[in-house]
């Protein structure tokens, strides 16, 4: 399985999905169950860093001046 910062945007939507199916259905015993909820709170808070930078990004590029498109690097604050 790939680390989340190595994951795309669906791939992390499908896992997330994967594992709510998964819990659903509550036939794990608690540590998998325990387990697989952790990582579904972890891909949830990398799935809306992701959209909150894409969003960020979509209102830096229709910010231009003079009304024209252009695109400018959003600083992540990650050195």
């Amino acid at each position: 399985m790939k680390k989340n910062e190595q994951m795309t945007f669906e791939e992390a939507m499908a896992k997330l999905e994967e594992i709510v199916r998964m819990l659903e259905n509550g036939k794990e015993g608690l540590e998998a169950s325990l387990s697989s909820f952790e990582e579904g709170i972890a891909l949830v808070k990398y799935c809306n860093e992701k959209l909150t930078k894409a969003e960020q990004k979509v209102r830096i590029l229709m910010q231009g001046e003079g009304g024209e498109l252009q695109e400018v690097d959003f600083p992540t604050g990650d050195a």
